[in-house]
């Protein structure tokens, strides 16, 4: 009859806890006499209760018998599939009592709660910085120790969270399960997707104080401060060099890290990672798996395919902090802030000569070597450059998709029309130091001072 009655009999004498039955007490006072006499066979781990060793017993045995029926994920105890439910029905049941904010679980209201009172109980002890939870702490370690636990089975990444190799994985599947509600985008995280939606809502909520520039993220705004300030938290631990932000670091290394340990197998190519291997090797299969949904152009990999798509949609998401201009890539951007930064990592073997990009010192080591490793197919012709290759070709194909809006005269390369546009424009960007002279190719300056330097010669025998 106790089970229908609030009555219960049982009080603990440490800490006076009321229970109804006999056997729930003496489970309690294993708490306080610290008692664990339940011992898992496989790993040696003890437990008070028989429950908690048998739900332990499910990570050797690999068992999840709760499935969810929305995603088919599968969980150990019954109480995670319950909490994880949370996720599909969007169900936050937990108040702050402060903000009024509404959290999914008691444990993240505890954690939210922090911020208001401001209490961040868990330290660094090699840095100092503090945690509101054991879990943040544990993550930020990893950052002292390089641990990096979590490995992508594609291309052998390594990442310091589970939630990062998920996250990192979505380039790989082509995965994009976040939809915006207003223009139907899809997007790989919820990050991503959040910071799509500032875009229609018009939010900018991060002011730079020096500038009055305007950032979307307390990132962005942390990152353009450097600018201003002159700091360079990055440092390269072969030569102390000092760097405004991690990927200059990266891009950096390249120097110093000299090994490789993959190779391809067609042309003797050694890469650092395998993942780079199977990539390369595309270009010897003619594997071209990504395909372009509105020309149908194929292309070797995911990330070319992503930023062919910006070309049809206009898309330029990434800005240079220094001076506005947008790119499609995150690559183009980092190649541009050297600009800015007059950072050039990279320097010829021969004559000492400095370079932004490894591609450029490639090219330019080409001209000491005399090696012309692009042949045309047509009249084998070899070039330097793959990019003189095909500005010859069009000399086959006829080829000229540069085109004057003024008169319609076409060009084969970029270069040609915007130098012809001077003709235009009336513009003269070349000088002359001897006469003042102006002229609109760099070409008309050179030929122009033969004549200064014809007249010095004819002074100097007079």
């Amino acid at each position: 009859m106790r089970e229908h009655t609030v009555d219960k009999p049982f009080r603990c004498e440490v800490c006076d806890k009321m229970f109804r039955q006999k056997g729930n007490l003496q489970t309690h006072m294993r708490i306080h006499t610290v008692e664990k006499p339940f011992r898992c066979e496989v790993c040696d781990m003890m437990f008070r209760q028989k429950g908690h060793l048998k739900t332990h017993m499910m990570i050797h045995t690999g068992d999840k018998p709760f499935r969810c029926e929305v995603c088919d994920m599968m969980f150990r105890q019954s109480s995670h599939l319950k909490g994880h439910m949370k996720i599909h029905t969007g169900e936050r049941s937990f108040k702050c009592g402060v903000c009024d904010k509404m959290l999914g679980y008691k444990c993240s209201l505890k954690n939210h709660m922090m911020i208001h009172t401001g209490d961040k109980n868990f330290r660094c002890d090699v840095c100092g910085k503090n945690f509101i939870e054991s879990g943040q702490l544990k993550n930020h370690m990893m950052i002292h120790t390089g641990e990096k636990p979590f490995r992508c089975e594609v291309c052998d990444k390594m990442f310091r969270q589970n939630v990062s190799l998920k996250r990192h994985m979505t380039k790989h599947t082509g995965e994009k399960s976040f939809k915006c509600d207003v223009c139907d985008k899809l997007f790989g995280s919820k990050c991503s997707l959040k910071i799509h939606m500032m875009i229609h809502t018009g939010e900018t909520k991060f002011t730079c104080e020096v500038c009055d520039k305007i950032f979307r993220m307390s990132g962005q705004l942390k990152n353009h401060m450097r600018i201003h300030t002159g700091e360079k938290p990055f440092k390269c631990e072969v030569c102390d060099m000092m760097f405004r932000y991690k990927y200059m670091l990266q891009n950096h290394m390249i120097i110093h890290i000299g090994d490789k340990k993959f190779k391809c197998k067609v042309s003797n190519k050694m890469f650092r990672r395998i993942g780079d291997v199977r990539i390369h090797m595309r270009i010897h299969t003619g594997e071209k798996p990504f395909r372009c949904k509105v020309c149908y152009k194929m292309f070797r990999r995911s990330g070319l395919l992503k930023s062919h798509m910006m070309i049809h949609t206009g898309e330029k998401p990434f800005r240079c902090d220094v001076c506005d201009k947008l790119f499609r890539s995150r690559f183009v951007l980092q190649r541009h802030m050297m600009i800015h930064t007059g950072e050039k990592p990279f320097k010829c073997k021969v004559c000492n000569k400095m370079f932004r990009q490894i591609g450029e010192a490639r090219n330019h080591l080409r001209i000491h070597t005399g090696e012309k490793p692009f042949r045309c197919e047509v009249c084998d012709k070899m070039f330097r450059k793959r990019e003189h290759l095909r500005s010859h070709m069009m000399i086959h194909t006829g080829e000229k998709p540069f085109r004057c809006e003024v008169c319609d005269m076409m060009f084969r390369q970029k270069g040609n029309l915007q130098t012809h546009m001077r003709i235009h424009t009336v513009e003269k960007p070349f000088r002359c130091e001897v006469c003042d002279m102006m002229f609109r190719q760099k070409g008309h300056l050179k030929r122009h001072m033969m004549i200064h330097t014809r007249d010095k010669a004819i002074s100097i025998q007079m």
